[in-house]
C-alpha cells in the first residue's frame, strides 16, 4: 500500500476546510439526496461525500457504509486530491478500475478487509479558491470503468456538492 502524499499547499488546502466549518457537522439532507440518488445512478453499494483534514477522511455523508471517518493514510479521497491538481471540472475525477491491480491498493485495508474495494471513482470537490478539499466518490466491490456519460453525471453531481458546500445557490452549472 502506498500512503498517499500531502500536498504542497497543504497548510492552505486545511484553512479552506476549516473556513467552511463543515467537519463534524450532522447530515445535510441535500447532499444525502445526491448520494443516495449516486448509488442508484451507477448502480453501485456505496457513495460517500468525503473531507481530507491532517489525519482522516471524515465523511459528510455516506450511503452503503456504516462508519463516519477513516484513517488518512488508508484513504483513497486523500490521493484524489493530491494527483488531481487541476481546476477543470472535466480533469478531477480520480479512477481506479481495479484495485487487485493497482500497486497503490493492492494491500489497502479497505481493499483486503471490509468494504473490499475493488472499484473507486471520486471526483475532487474544490473549496471557491480551487483547492482540494475532499470527494463524491463511488465504491463497489467488483471491478469497472466509467463511460463518459457516467463521468458527466458524477461531474454534475460534484459540481452540485461544491455549490452547496461553498454556499452557492442549488444548481450544477
Amino acid at each position: 500500500m502506498l500512503i498517499p502524499s500531502i500536498p504542497k499547499n497543504e497548510l492552505f488546502r486545511l484553512k479552506a476546510l476549516r473556513s467552511l466549518n463543515i467537519l463534524d457537522t450532522l447530515p445535510d439532507e441535500r447532499i444525502e439526496l445526491i448520494t443516495k440518488s449516486a448509488v442508484k445512478a451507477f448502480h453501485v453499494p456505496v457513495c460517500l461525500v468525503t473531507f481530507v483534514d491532517e489525519n482522516r477522511q471524515w465523511f459528510k455523508s455516506s450511503v452503503g457504509l456504516d462508519v463516519h471517518e477513516t484513517p488518512r493514510f488508508m484513504s483513497f479521497c486523500a490521493h484524489a486530491i493530491c494527483e488531481t491538481i487541476t481546476s477543470d471540472k472535466n480533469s478531477r475525477i480520480f479512477e481506479i478500475r481495479d484495485t487487485a491491480v493497482d500497486i497503490r491498493f493492492i494491500d489497502n485495508p479497505l481493499v483486503t478487509n471490509k468494504p473490499w474495494i475493488r472499484f473507486y471513482a471520486g471526483y475532487v470537490l474544490q473549496s471557491i479558491t480551487n483547492l482540494n478539499l475532499g470527494t463524491i466518490c463511488l465504491i463497489d466491490n467488483k471491478p469497472r470503468i466509467l463511460s463518459d456519460n457516467e463521468k458527466e453525471v458524477l461531474i454534475e453531481m460534484g459540481g452540485m456538492i461544491e455549490n452547496l458546500i461553498n454556499g452557492y445557490p442549488y444548481t450544477s452549472s
